[in-house]
């Protein structure tokens, strides 16, 4: 996959106000975003990985398995947008918190974080949270944002000195030029993960809420052919192939 810059346009309703807090939007560089979690508190034993393809056995061979999560990198068209507002005005305001919540979903009030938005998403839910180091700083943050409400959430993210130092680190060391914080990027980042309760949920800050997407089997992992059909196989279905469409999983470390 070629690294790429995405956007973070925002939460579930209105996308975050011009005054809201900005990053430099995070180039979807598996190393980099390697980097960054590690920097937070992600143990080495995973990885950031490539996905070459969502269809072809060959080259999905080469990701670790099991995949603990798939962030999927796409343009942010008229019909990407006109699905989202149907489908989330169906939907309430998502407002669960605590430990007896299936996910752990961070609603996005930071300009150009989609990134950031997704990688947390990933390491925070299900098998993965197993990996992220006691007392880090990503520890922490899960710890204090699980029994808080979305809008709380999002405030703490706001707040946190060490998740945007480690941002804008990763972000600088792009193998392209970094955009502006303040600039628009057209291109956004959901994350996919199975949880606890088995099922595959799609998380996005932009949307209402996480969204259930179906049940998975127990061996049945992200890159699986059922929670491939039921999650980003439905993006390229409804935009055609558009080249600019990527994915990267959270997997197990080559190293």
């Amino acid at each position: 996959m070629a690294s790429t810059t995405v956007d973070t346009h925002g939460a579930g309703g209105p996308d975050p106000a011009a005054s809201a807090p900005a990053f430099i939007p995070l180039e979807a560089n598996p190393e980099l975003m390697t980097t960054l979690l590690r920097t937070l508190g992600l143990s080495p034993a995973l990885a950031i990985h490539d996905v070459y393809s969502l269809t072809d056995p060959d080259l999905l061979a080469f990701i670790p398995r099991p995949a603990l999560a798939l962030l999927l990198v796409f343009p942010v068209s008229a019909t990407y947008e006109s699905h989202r507002l149907a489908e989330d005005s169906l939907l309430p305001q998502y407002a669960g918190r605590g430990e007896d919540q299936p996910v752990l979903w961070f609603r996005q009030t930071i300009r150009n974080a989609c990134g950031l938005m997704g990688l947390l998403h990933a390491v925070s839910n299900g098998p993965a949270r197993g990996f992220v180091e006691e007392g880090s700083d990503l520890d922490r943050i899960i710890k204090e944002a699980t029994p808080l409400g979305p809008e709380e959430r999002a405030r703490l993210l706001e707040g946190e000195e060490a998740l945007a130092r480690a941002h804008k680190a990763a972000a600088e060391r792009g193998d392209t030029a970094a955009p502006g914080a303040e600039d628009d990027v057209e291109l956004h980042y959901v994350c996919f993960v199975k949880g606890g309760d088995g099922r595959l949920w799609e998380l996005d800050g932009r949307r209402k809420g996480p969204l259930e997407r179906g049940r998975l089997g127990e061996g049945e992992d992200v890159l699986s052919e059922k929670a491939l059909t039921l999650g980003p196989l439905k993006f390229l279905e409804r935009e055609g192939a558009d080249l600019r469409f990527s994915c990267v999983a959270l997997a197990g470390s080559l190293e």
